[in-house]
């Protein structure tokens, strides 16, 4: 079979294919033309984010047995129009679920005890502690939403910290342990100091959290986002900041992402971004949640067993 690469990735990956007899060409450079015009020569395909495979794409990869995505998500491409083909779609959350998980705990934990402010002001030296007084995990209680592999790895992260974990998940049930219970979303707005988003980007969780959702919970509440950024409104996250309802936010994801998540149109970017930055109730990273130097290396391992597995 002929794989063609059109992002780059862990060497782990074709590596690992070419010795078991895969010919993989690694034309990271190629443009979104040069893909087009040359997909019908491979059996499969391996990438990131760098284009969507729409239908009028898949149907350029007249031979294409798969589509191999090195991350999580699979909005990219249109996975019902490419598997009625008889094409494979396949994903590696197993990869990157551990990183994720991290991240999520710890920008939490640096929110709730202001350590970005009071790094920033103990290097200015200022010696602020009063000003600097943090909140504690321990008795919090913390929903998580969507008990895929990344929020089952964010809730057992959070099993020492002595929280209550509510999790809601439309699509799986039969989870709940000593540690986590199955809820209503309801459940969640009545009872929730924290909520964590995992789900993937679709059309009913596009903006999931917006003005209303906020509002429904009782209490006023932290929000942690590192799944997608176009599932948060970002305005209503400013003005229920502005109000008191959102005590703080940590945000590995932005609405405003190019397509590949690779840098931000800073010529694009809108008032309310402005006003996220500037606030430091909110904790910032650049979409970087699974992007550790060992997922990088478990994405790849988890896609060549997959691959293998449907094709030797």
């Amino acid at each position: 079979m002929r794989i063609l690469f059109i992002d780059s990735n862990h060497p782990l990956l074709h590596t690992s294919l070419q010795k078991k007899g895969f010919v993989c060409d690694l034309n990271y450079d190629w443009s979104p033309e040069e893909i087009l015009k040359n997909l019908n020569l491979y059996d499969g395909v391996v990438i990131r984010s760098k284009i969507k495979f729409t239908k009028e794409v898949i149907d350029k990869g007249i031979n294409l047995k798969f589509i191999a995505r090195v991350g999580a998500g699979m909005e990219n491409i249109d996975v019902a129009y490419a598997e009625s083909k008889g094409i494979k779609c396949l994903s590696a959350p197993e990869g990157n679920r551990d990183a994720v998980a991290e991240q999520a705990l710890g920008m939490l934990l640096s929110l709730f005890n202001n350590l970005c402010r009071s790094n920033k002001e103990v290097r200015e030296g200022k010696w602020i502690r009063e000003g600097n007084r943090g909140v504690e995990l321990n008795g919090k209680t913390v929903g998580i939403i969507g008990y895929g592999n990344m929020g089952s790895a964010f809730a057992q992260r959070l099993k020492g910290f002595g929280v209550k974990l509510l999790v809601y998940d439309k699509f799986k049930k039969g989870f709940a342990d000593e540690f986590v219970k199955e809820s209503s979303m309801q459940n969640l707005f009545d009872n929730c100091d924290v909520v964590s988003l995992h789900t993937p980007l679709s059309d009913e969780t596009h903006y999931l959290i917006n003005d209303a959702f906020i509002n429904n919970f009782k209490k006023n509440i932290y929000i942690i986002n590192t799944a997608r950024g176009k599932s948060l409104d970002t305005e209503a996250l400013i003005k229920n900041i502005a109000s008191g309802k959102v005590l703080g936010a940590c945000l590995d994801v932005l609405e405003y992402e190019a397509v590949s998540f690779e840098q931000l149109d800073i010529a694009k970017l809108p008032k309310a971004f402005h006003d996220l930055i500037a606030s430091d109730k909110v904790m910032l990273s650049p979409h970087i949640a699974g992007w550790t130097q060992e997922s990088n290396e478990k994405l790849a391992s988890v896609l060549v067993g997959k691959i293998t597995a449907l094709f030797q």
